[in-house]
């Protein structure tokens, strides 16, 4: 173990606050180090000498996985071949290491996927961004406060897009629609009301 200590993880916050652990001063060496099997409940991050650590409340989570399942919806209704990656460690070593929320490639299988997305419920911020830009992830996409905002990576960094370029025709405003409901309502009525609303595109 990098650091002799357990992480606490507060139960009874974790419904709705992640909780994050920063180490300041670090190098690749002690990032490579830390992994997620030792570090049980924890994404891991590296940028600039800081590893970062967070632990998912069940609200992050759940909304992670409603934009996954709208995700995979989407390809399967206009025949987009997909290939989920999940939580994948992605790595420029020894400049940026990231482990998203929920990442895909599509069309093809790749080593690094073509959208990444990241939820910032009490933890995370658009920093994230850099993280992304060195790795190389050409859309990202952010949730926070209930607002989701798609980024498009450019030559001169990323710039805000209204509209999906991998999802062509999806907008911002609405898949954010349908994934709010993912704290009060089941994927599977999300699911079916975002498919026929997207039926009409």
């Amino acid at each position: 173990m990098l650091i002799n200590a357990k992480f606490p993880l507060n139960i009874e916050h974790l419904e709705k606050q992640d909780q994050t652990l920063s180490f300041a001063g670090m190098t690749w060496t002690d990032y490579e180090q830390f992994n997620s099997e030792e570090y049980l409940g924890y994404r891991i991050s590296y940028f600039n000498g800081v590893i970062t650590l967070v632990s998912p409340s069940k609200n992050y989570e759940r909304i992670a996985q409603t934009i996954a399942i709208l995700i995979v919806a989407y390809c399967r209704k206009f025949n987009l071949l997909y290939f989920p990656m999940g939580s994948t460690r992605l790595e420029n070593k020894p400049l940026a290491g990231k482990e998203p929320d929920v990442s895909f490639a599509f069309n093809t299988d790749k080593d690094i996927p073509d959208l990444v997305i990241e939820v910032i419920f009490s933890s995370g911020s658009l920093d994230d961004l850099n993280k992304y830009q060195a790795i190389g992830i050409k859309e990202v996409w952010f949730w926070k406060n209930e607002k989701i905002t798609f980024y498009e990576l450019q030559n001169e960094g990323y710039r805000k897009i209204n509209q999906s370029q991998c999802l062509s025709n999806l907008t911002s405003e609405i898949l954010e629609k349908f994934v709010n409901q993912g704290l009060t309502k089941s994927p599977l009525i999300i699911e079916a009301e975002f498919l026929n609303h997207i039926s009409t595109i």
